[in-house]
């Protein structure tokens, strides 16, 4: 968790853009939280100091951070509401925007051309101490790579919260090589990738969303810098600090849970396969399978619906052997084709009760995906 040390608050007076004002706001407004019952928490922290604005936000996992330059008269600290804020700031009618919080009140005043809002606040002191960046090594790493690998996988990650383990995503630097693992125990998405240097002593379960997060922040980022803070890791990129904590526990053996021979391997182009699961993928209703039957030289995805209806396509395969009939659970088989990459998607076959594994055109990315019992 965070640390709940208290920051001080104090009067504060700034004027800012309001564009500059807006896009801020929607960065740090996306660690803010939506389910507390701790209403600080929905809140975000301004501080004005040394002529900047500092924002923030956490949900107590995660935490951003950012600031933008503001013409500063009085240095002090205010928590506002998140959602209400964001709202207002996107509808005001001036080119600048002027916040300004007395010290003792309750209430924070914005003001904007011909408009003036009053808006009640939360206690500075209540919002938790983040994360210091000073004292903390950081390492510098290739920021599009590290943002692909964790785009490319956190697909996998579960969103089930009862096993905390499987909502991150294992990262870990052999050398000059980035590992990342995901698994919601249905499928398994592993993506090694080639740095350019070596990277950070790092091996560790980060919350898949925080990733994901970190990818939306920091596009379009050249470099992205990370350190590791006891239970915490932190991700800064462009003026934008991200922490998230660590998540405890063992990840599974990835390794062990990837078979080592198949009995049979099927290259497939892999953006028709993709337009034709996502057609059939339609009549697949209330959790029915995609059917995948292999024949000689094609392969025929199906699915069915009880009174829904069903659908059919054939696509050539470069499939010899007997037939073989397996099912996926449509979206899961979706996401493994979506993240491959390559014109050619190999799947690597054994039968069809065991797990089947997707990868393109290269071997540094594996989807594995178990498969679904089929009726009949």
């Amino acid at each position: 968790m965070i640390e709940t040390d208290v920051v001080t608050g104090a009067a504060l007076k700034i004027t800012c853009p309001r564009d500059e004002l807006i896009r801020q706001l929607s960065i740090v407004s996306r660690a803010a939280s939506t389910r507390t019952t701790v209403q600080v928490l929905a809140g975000i922290l301004l501080r004005a100091e040394e002529g900047k604005l500092e924002l923030a936000a956490t949900d107590m996992e995660l935490s951003l951070r950012t600031s933008l330059a503001a013409d500063v008269d009085t240095e002090g600290a205010v928590v506002v509401p998140g959602k209400l804020l964001v709202d207002l700031a996107r509808l005001l009618p001036g080119e600048d925007v002027s916040i300004e919080h007395r010290q003792g009140e309750g209430v924070v005043e914005i003001v904007s051309g011909s408009a003036s809002y009053r808006i009640h606040t939360y206690n500075a002191e209540d919002f938790p101490r983040l994360p210091e960046l000073s004292g903390t090594e950081l390492a510098t790493i290739d920021a599009e790579a590290l943002l692909a690998t964790a785009t490319k996988v956190g697909r996998a990650a579960s969103r089930d919260e009862s096993r905390p383990v499987l909502t991150g995503i294992l990262v870990r630097f052999e050398g000059e090589n980035l590992v990342m693992a995901a698994t919601d125990s249905y499928r398994l998405a592993v993506k090694e990738t080639s740095m350019s240097t070596p990277g950070p002593e790092l091996d560790a379960i980060v919350p898949a969303r925080a990733l994901l997060e970190l990818a939306r922040v920091a596009q379009g980022a050249s470099e992205l810098r990370l350190g590791v803070q006891e239970n915490q890791v932190l991700f800064a990129s462009d003026g934008v600090v991200l922490t998230t904590r660590r998540i405890e526990g063992q990840f599974p053996n990835y390794r062990q849970l990837l078979p080592e021979s198949f009995e049979h391997e099927v290259a497939l182009p892999r953006e028709e396969l993709l337009d034709v699961v996502r057609r059939v993928a339609v009549m697949a209703q209330r959790n029915a399978p995609l059917r995948l039957r292999f024949a000689e030289g094609e392969l025929t995805v199906s699915a069915q619906t009880q009174d829904v209806g069903e659908g059919r396509e054939t696509m050539p395969a470069s499939y010899n052997g007997d037939a073989l009939d397996i099912g996926f659970n449509p979206e899961f088989l979706r996401d493994g084709i979506e993240s491959a990459e390559g014109d050619e998607l190999r799947l690597k076959l054994i039968s069809p009760l065991r797990p089947a594994v997707l990868q393109g055109d290269s071997e540094d990315f594996s989807y594995l995906i178990m498969p679904i019992r089929l009726a009949g």
